[in-house]
């Protein structure tokens, strides 16, 4: 079946992965695997290009059953120690799953944080917001809170402002900011697999606690660990906007300036 035969991007039309996503379907990389399988059909007949469109008047279905979008939904998660960002435990605890109502549990979760990491985790069905707060280019800070395992000295976070090499590249902090001798805040705009535990490790250092504490303008507030509540708009915009520069936190632009010097 062609393209031709249905909705273009002027009329309204959306790519038919990105329309079985918002049907409940895992991700458009699952939504490719099940039209290359050959399960997807539109209006009766099965589809074997990813990149055709479709649009509200085409009758969608897979392995015979009829799709329909969800509701879009956003929640932000406070996810405690010794939980999972995946569908399955892994021997972990439970996985995020586990900590929402079964009519939130086709979410998916936007960024991971490892099983001994904790803090905020947004997770909803809009594709567009799951890629901008995902991608490196969307330029969205997430700032995490750190306990290492001995005191270390400043030029440690110097260092994490010019950058280190860990197993997934090059990994550099955006602002820095001393808390104690064995703490510090890191703001990131990467998004590197356990990208702050890695750096830490690089200069000898092991992480003894990690927290999310901000996406974006976005602060958990009084949200528990374990605890959730919806996003509405007001919220999912300040997750979208950075925070102006605090004077507390330093960043590559002072450490030029200072020559590295300051603390």
């Amino acid at each position: 079946m062609s393209e031709e035969q249905h909705g273009s991007e002027e009329n309204g039309g959306i790519r038919i992965n990105k329309f079985l996503a918002s049907c409940g379907i895992d991700s458009r990389r699952v939504a490719d695997r099940l039209i290359g399988e050959g399960r997807v059909e539109v209006n009766g007949k099965v589809i074997d290009t990813p990149g055709m469109r479709v649009t509200e008047k085409d009758f969608v279905k897979v392995d015979g059953r009829h799709m329909t979008p969800m509701e879009e939904v956003v929640v932000l998660l406070n996810k405690p120690r010794g939980y999972v960002c995946s569908r399955e435990a892994q021997g972990a605890i439970g996985t995020v799953y586990d900590l929402l109502p079964p009519r939130l549990r086709h979410l998916n979760y936007v960024g991971r944080l490892d099983a001994d990491s904790e803090g905020l985790l947004i997770m909803t069905n809009k594709g567009e917001l799951t890629q901008i707060l995902s991608h490196p280019t969307g330029g969205i800070e997430k700032e995490y809170w750190v306990t290492v395992d001995q005191n270390f000295d400043n030029s440690v976070l110097m260092q994490f402002l010019r950058g280190v090499r860990i197993p997934e590249g090059n990994a550099r902090a955006k602002y820095v900011c001393r808390a104690s001798a064995r703490r510090a805040c890191i703001v990131l705009e990467q998004g590197l697999k356990r990208q702050v535990r890695q750096m830490f490790q690089c200069l000898g250092l092991r992480v003894r606690k990690l927290v999310r504490v901000r996406i974006g303008s976005l602060w958990g507030g009084d949200l528990e660990p374990g605890g959730w509540k919806f996003l509405d708009d007001a919220d999912v915009a300040l997750s979208l906007k950075n925070p102006p520069r605090q004077r507390k936190y330093l960043g590559a632009s002072q450490l030029v300036a200072g020559g590295g010097r300051q603390g």
